[in-house]
């Protein structure tokens, strides 16, 4: 969730054919029914394949991409309990999946700038849905104007 940024209930609700070998995106459904593409990282694809020849040991049902140990579709709150416990083994506070979210929305901000892109990425009908998603220390964007606009070079 945090390399795509999608929300907990669209990673449960993944099909095994919105992931097609050999792409490097996701086909999601998102809030109000609208699909959107989320480009996947090198990794995330990794991981994919990996879990799908996991899956194939648990089941071989098409439908849903992630499955729990008995082949059914995981639902939100498994994955909020899986998502605390797994932090909390590696030492760290309890984690949730809208953290995950908040995190891919921020860091994507801090490297881009481009908030459009990311509204985008997110699934967002609103720009100002996406700007509360948003946390900026100022001194990160003094580094994006000093960067990026033309007066502000010294």
């Amino acid at each position: 969730m945090y390399s795509s940024g999608l929300r907990v209930s669209e990673t449960v609700n993944v099909n095994i054919h919105d992931f097609e070998e050999g792409k490097d995106f996701l086909r999601v459904v998102g809030k109000g029914s609208k699909t959107r593409l989320v480009p996947l990282g090198r990794f995330a694809i990794s991981a994919i394949d990996n879990w799908l020849e996991e899956r194939k040991k648990i089941t071989n049902k098409d439908g849903a991409l992630f499955v729990n140990k008995t082949g059914g579709r995981l639902t939100t709150r498994s994955i909020q309990l899986r998502l605390k416990k797994l932090a909390i083994k590696q030492g760290l506070p309890p984690i949730n999946p809208h953290m995950l979210r908040h995190s891919f929305a921020t860091h994507m901000l801090e490297s881009s700038g481009d908030l459009r892109s990311i509204q985008e990425l997110l699934g967002h009908s609103s720009l100002s849905t996406t700007q509360i998603y948003t946390n900026l220390d100022y001194q990160h964007l003094v580094k994006i104007y000093d960067k990026s606009h033309p007066r502000a070079k010294k």
